[in-house]
């Protein structure tokens, strides 16, 4: 993934960011064509982090996402790097909701529950599921003490993108980004403790 601006492809997808921002619907779709193999390789990168969630792939992962940017109808994004750090949120948003919604299905969809060994109920505990809600829910404590350092993680960790990418659509220093990604790193070690 690149963010060079005198790339080849920048300023039509520059152009495109433009009109879709201003509710262009097409644009919208030609971004997705145009960043496709970039956007399969982030959706990608958020599965590997929760490979047990089998019901969920790469493309039904993209695909998702499409519909949900779709539905906004207008987006607010600035360049390229901010679109796919804004796809790779999606992305997480995504996997969080399918997490909740396998985790509900598991502990009875609203059914009462009757455990009938503590086994079973550990092993719900136990589940990938549970811990992508664990980090959601620990990203969203970070968020209380600050926003950038869970764009940063969104990113890097779930999105797979470089630190020059990331400063670049956060507008500030591959330095700082590495910072902010030490610090998010400690803070949610403690927090998921």
């Amino acid at each position: 993934m690149t963010t060079d601006e005198s790339a080849p492809t920048a300023a039509p997808i520059t152009q495109l960011i433009e009109r879709a921002n201003g509710g262009d619907a097409e644009a919208l779709n030609r971004i997705f064509s145009a960043l496709y193999p970039e956007l399969h390789t982030l959706a990608r990168a958020r599965l590997r982090r929760a490979a047990q969630l089998t019901l969920l792939d790469t493309t039904a992962l993209l695909h998702e996402s499409y519909l949900r940017l779709v539905k906004l109808g207008q987006l607010n994004v600035e360049s390229r790097a901010h679109f796919l750090a804004y796809a790779a949120r999606t992305m997480r948003s995504i996997v969080v909701d399918f997490a909740r919604a396998r985790l509900a299905e598991r502990r009875g969809g609203g059914a009462p529950e009757v455990l009938l060994d503590t086994a079973i109920a550990a092993n719900v505990a136990g589940a990938p599921e549970a811990e992508i809600v664990r980090v959601h829910d620990a990203l969203q404590e970070l968020a209380q003490v600050d926003e950038r350092l869970v764009r940063v993680v969104e990113m890097r960790y779930f999105g797979g993108l470089t630190e020059e990418e990331i400063g670049a659509a956060l507008g500030v220093t591959e330095r700082t980004v590495r910072r902010d990604w030490e610090k998010a790193r400690l803070l949610l070690a403690i927090a998921l403790k």
